[in-house]
């Protein structure tokens, strides 16, 4: 087994070695994914392997490998509104990268086979929403969880922006992942054996784009052996926001550009005050691996033979940079939930402020 870029020290190191190598291509992905911790989405005694680049699964439970989901990411072309349906959503590590892009007016569903991987994505949800500082900097698409067979989607649904599937296509299911869509819409899917975009360009006018070599597990048959009958899977239904939570968005939002203007203010035109420390450089190497995961594998890129040449440079960069920050070992600054500290500091009843940060615990 071989991953497609090196493992990362922490969730930041392995962000950047997946921008390095191309896996990472614009900001947006970028930020969803240095946002949501990959190991928070791990039992406790697996999580060292959380920061390789491999996929992971225990029982029910499954990842794919992160280069996998920064090119499902950077295919689905996310945009804040937009709705979004994840078959086979597993942990929900995906869903909530999303969220973060689609933001308060956004639409995020998943179907799951397996309900005690429900259960599991909806704990690290609700982990990731008390706790995370990360959840203030955006504004959240909470995903909803339905357990179901996929290929049982109630015909009455409403069709979606943009659709995900996470287990391998059969070529005869490739027109019902299809009516999932709306006109304009993106699905990404494994189909035959590659990671494939389609764009539906029209009401039976279809864009297809081979992205990645991929072997997923295939989607699971229904099994109709115990009734003869077939159990439909009904999405959740597409709610409209209360006049008391579009207010607390609003207001979120004020707060937020408040504290933006404050801070350009202070450190004069926008400029961002120097780090403290500096992050271990990537380096550069040709990668010519064929990546063999747990019923998952892809041909990796292969950089450019420049590259080569400058391994010896980048090694005596690096060898500099170690020198110059061994001494100090200077570490960063826990990090300031500022969105918190400006509610709290608000003249308002304690419920008021409560509800603002949702009743999170940090």
């Amino acid at each position: 087994m071989g991953g497609a870029v090196s493992a990362g020290e922490d969730n930041d190191e392995l962000i950047d070695n997946l921008k390095e190598a191309q896996y990472i291509r614009t900001e947006l992905v970028e930020q969803a994914f240095r946002a949501i911790d990959r190991a928070d989405y791990y039992l406790e005694e697996f999580k060292d392997n959380a920061y390789k680049d491999l996929a992971w699964k225990h029982g029910n439970i499954h990842l794919s490998a992160p280069c996998i989901y920064s090119e499902v990411m950077e295919a689905l072309d996310l945009q804040p509104g937009l709705s979004f349906l994840n078959l086979g959503s597993g942990t929900g590590y995906l869903s909530s990268m999303v969220g973060l892009i689609l933001g308060p007016f956004g639409v995020n569903h998943g179907v799951e086979l397996h309900s005690d991987v429900i259960e599991y994505a909806k704990q690290k949800l609700d982990f990731f929403i008390k706790t995370s500082d990360s959840f203030d900097k955006f504004e959240f698409c909470e995903p909803s969880f339905v357990t179901g067979n996929c290929l049982e989607i109630s015909p009455d649904c409403t069709q979606y922006d943009r659709v995900y599937c996470g287990a391998g296509v059969q070529k005869e299911h490739e027109d019902y992942m299809k009516n999932l869509l709306k006109v304009g819409g993106i699905l990404v899917m494994p189909l035959e054996e590659k990671l494939t975009k389609i764009t539906r360009t029209g009401p039976s006018a279809w864009e297809t784009k081979k992205i990645l070599a991929v072997s997923f597990a295939p989607l699971i048959q229904p099994n109709h052996a115990d009734s003869g009958k077939s159990r439909l899977v009904h999405l959740p239904p597409v709610a409209v926001r209360s006049l008391q939570d579009l207010a607390r968005i609003a207001i979120r939002g004020t707060i937020k550009k408040i504290i933006h203007q404050e801070t350009m203010n202070k450190n004069g035109n926008g400029l961002k005050n120097p780090p403290r420390f500096k992050r271990r450089r990537v380096r550069r190497r040709r990668m010519e691996t064929i990546v063999f995961l747990d019923k998952e594998v892809f041909a990796s890129r292969i950089s450019s033979p420049s590259d080569d040449n400058n391994n010896s440079e980048d090694l005596e960069d690096e060898r500099q940079e170690e020198e110059e920050t061994k001494p100090s070992e200077l570490k960063p600054d826990p990090p300031v939930n500022f969105l918190r500290e400006k509610v709290l500091s608000l003249p308002l009843p304690d419920p008021l402020k409560y509800y603002l940060l949702y009743y999170r615990e940090k």
